[in-house]
């Protein structure tokens, strides 16, 4: 077992965010107008299918036109967060216009929410979401060959699935290593304490083994690929300590950076996401061009 402690109370105030950030609604408030914003100006593709079931949809936001660009846009798939349990794509388009006007193609996946489906079901979900991706990026102007995954919180630790999935094992059309890059922000990589803490465990409905079969610290390093991982410096102890986790376990070649932004909590490091003046979009972009 990780050595986390086992003090349900600890557990929530180590990992229920929404109570330890009073105006986190502030921050979210206003991601969610700017994606409203984003989709009224933006040319996309709303609510397209990837698979049968209610929560498997996603938009597509294509990159700006580029003079000269024969090869197709670079891709970035946005992974929401919300505990497995809550929040929306239609939240996160928001980071749609800064990086479409930079060349690439975004695509902004759902997946249906626990307690409804599982954590692995929804793990499932968003494989089949990236292989509607690699399978359809050349519709809408992209390059399959250079997808990058962003994903805050449990996205984050989706992000950092994906790296480790065996994509041929999932279907034999698909490359190898699909997923080139990643970036984390405040990821988990540990499922094991969330098994026990009190205002998520009856949702997530694992136990301490069941979540270490799934938790990434615990996988053998990706054979190829590069993981950024970031989170706010005013997080709890425990998003600190997940954050540093991932790039002790997979080691700094394969995790290079590995970063705390000053003065953001586990919302508001979200805002600099699709700001082209703040490092947060700037470790994006160089993640997009490294797929090249």
């Amino acid at each position: 077992m990780s050595s986390f402690n086992l003090d349900p109370q600890w557990l929530d105030s180590m990992y229920n965010n929404r109570a330890l950030v009073p105006d986190h609604a502030v921050c979210l408030n206003r991601l969610v107008a700017l994606s409203a914003e984003a989709r009224q100006q933006l040319p996309g593709h709303i609510d397209v299918r990837y698979g049968d079931a209610p929560g498997e949809r996603l938009d597509v936001f294509p990159a700006a036109p580029t003079a000269g660009n024969n090869k197709g846009a670079p891709v970035l798939v946005m992974v929401h967060g919300g505990y497995w349990r809550a929040m929306d794509k239609a939240d996160h388009s928001y980071i749609a216009p800064s990086f479409t006007q930079s060349g690439a193609c975004v695509v902004v996946p759902n997946y249906d929410l626990a307690p409804a489906v599982t954590v692995q079901d929804i793990m499932m979900q968003v494989v089949r979401a990236l292989a509607w991706t690699w399978r359809n990026a050349r519709r809408f102007g992209g390059d399959p060959e250079r997808i990058t995954v962003v994903g805050h919180s449990v996205g984050g630790y989706m992000a950092a699935m994906l790296l480790s999935c065996l994509w041929k094992s999932h279907a034999a059309d698909l490359p190898a290593s699909l997923v080139k890059n990643a970036l984390s922000i405040s990821g988990l990589y540990d499922l094991e304490p969330l098994a026990l803490t009190p205002f998520i465990k009856d949702i997530v409905r694992m136990n301490v083994g069941e979540a270490r079969k799934i938790s990434p610290a615990f996988f053998p390093r990706p054979k190829t690929g590069t993981l950024y991982a970031v989170a706010g410096a005013d997080e709890s102890p425990e998003f600190l300590r997940q954050n540093l986790l991932i790039q002790k376990a997979w080691g700094e070649k394969f995790v290079p950076v590995c970063e705390s932004h000053l003065g953001l909590n586990h919302f508001t490091v979200l805002n600099s996401l699709g700001d082209p003046s703040q490092r947060m979009h700037r470790l994006v972009l160089e993640l997009l061009h490294n797929t090249a």
